[in-house]
């Protein structure tokens, strides 16, 4: 009896929904049929067992999944259990929500409130702006039921040409002599999860052509490659970093099996291989609309004047700026900073200034809205903020406009100078003609 109770309540901790709640429990075996594979759209909530947000959302949660029923998928994840689910949509904090519509491979992060009302309010403007897109004719990719395959992995046709076919002869010149990331499957002709795997790798590496290379060996006739990264089973997949390459480099792939998986999984190795992102003086409108309207979020600082914050002091700033962006590399966010008092009209829409220099805020110019730093503008101060940021949160303001861009010069590196004032040439002047003025 004790067992029982034990084994109930350890259930419990464990399992948030049951089937009466209205909320359909996902996991990778059902994911993509489910959601990513759906003509509806789906809410989903990535959630952890033992974080205590995620226990405070569970009642509205469920109560906004049956306000719901019939009109929008609502959905839960746990990513403390589904680790390779989280990771394909980025998740890094608890909860995580996401909004899958008519692009299921490209969901948008739910930016609400956390009750019942505010979830069922966010839906259902979802659903009626899917339902104009699709009166406008605008599609999405992932949603489909006709002509998808079974590849799982988006619309794009696939290319069978994008795999490449390795042999023990053409191995270490390609792979490991070559400057290119590679993801390799290791197979065998007669193994059954080897040719299931054969329209998911195709697709994937379709997608990927031009950003990693991927190919396939035949480990049952090429043995000296397969015996060389101890293959014993099949399929087995490794990756091998971008560059020149020992053997101990070689990676274990440890995601899914799905052209979808296998996409999101490159894509996250592929962004923290990334450099880090320059960090722009703002100089012109073209340099603002660059890292701003091209990037889910740019990061805009606006340190002292020169005059009040001289080189040393300035470079200081600048390289707590690229430490920052070197952590959050794979959001690939715009960065960009100006002076106080150069770019008054971005001070003014972005609402700057009033906390004194240095500020920060970050924009979102596709939905128009910023977040100001508010806390200090010092390393662990920015990461908080960021951290933030990253997880979908922050207090937002609107954006009526962009910010208007004056076209500056770009800081030379150097110290300030303050003017030199002309010195007045008296020496002409008669000192009693002055006294007879007086």
């Amino acid at each position: 009896m004790i067992v029982l109770v034990l084994a109930a309540l350890c259930a419990g901790t464990t399992a948030f929904y049951s089937s009466g709640d209205g909320v359909v429990d996902l996991t990778p075996s059902n994911f993509d049929r489910e959601v990513v594979n759906s003509d509806a759209l789906w809410i989903v909530e990535f959630y952890a067992p033992w974080c205590g947000h995620c226990q405070s959302l569970t009642p509205e949660w469920k109560k906004a999944a049956k306000a719901l029923q019939g009109v929008v998928k609502v959905g839960a994840v746990n990513a403390d259990d589904h680790r390779e689910l989280g990771g394909r949509f980025s998740v890094q904090g608890f909860p995580t929500i996401k909004i899958f519509g008519l692009n299921k491979n490209k969901p948008e992060d739910y930016q609400g409130g956390r009750t019942a009302d505010a979830i069922v309010n966010s839906a259902l403007s979802k659903v009626q702006s899917m339902v104009k897109d699709r009166m406008a004719g605008r599609g999405g990719s992932g949603g489909s039921r006709s002509g998808g395959g079974s590849s799982g992995g988006g619309s794009q046709k696939p290319d069978p040409g994008a795999v490449i076919e390795l042999t023990d002869s053409n191995f270490e010149d390609l792979v490991i002599n070559g400057d290119d990331m590679w993801l390799v499957e290791f197979f065998a002709p007669w193994c059954g999860h080897c040719k299931n795997l054969v329209p998911h790798w195709t697709q994937a590496a379709t997608q990927l052509k031009g950003k990693i290379k991927m190919g396939t060996l035949d480990a049952t006739v090429h043995t000296v490659m397969a015996n060389r990264y101890g293959v014993r089973g099949y399929p087995t997949i490794k990756m091998f970093p971008a560059g020149k390459k020992s053997e101990s480099d070689a990676q274990e792939y440890d995601g899914g099996r799905t052209a979808s998986d296998i996409v999101a999984w490159v894509n996250d190795r592929y962004t923290a291989n990334l450099p880090a992102p320059e960090i722009y003086e703002i100089t012109t409108q073209d340099v603002f609309d660059k890292n701003c309207q091209e990037s889910q979020l740019c990061v805009v600082a606006v340190l002292p004047n020169i005059l009040d914050c001289q080189s040393a002091c300035r470079n200081k700033y600048i390289a707590t700026l690229k430490v920052m962006a070197e952590k959050y590399k794979k959001q690939q966010w715009g960065w960009l900073w100006t002076e106080a008092a150069a770019q008054p009209n971005l001070e003014q829409t972005l609402g700057i200034g009033g906390f004194g220099y240095p500020a920060m805020a970050a924009v979102n110019s596709r939905k128009k809205l910023y977040v100001l730093l508010k806390g200090p503008f010092t390393e662990i101060g920015i990461n908080e903020y960021l951290r933030s940021l990253s997880y979908g949160k922050g207090s937002t303001e609107p954006l009526k406009d962009l910010p208007k861009v004056d076209k500056t010069e770009a800081w030379d590196g150097k110290d300030g100078q303050l003017p030199v004032e002309d010195d007045i040439d008296l020496s002409d002047v008669e000192l009693d003609d002055l006294k007879d003025e007086l």
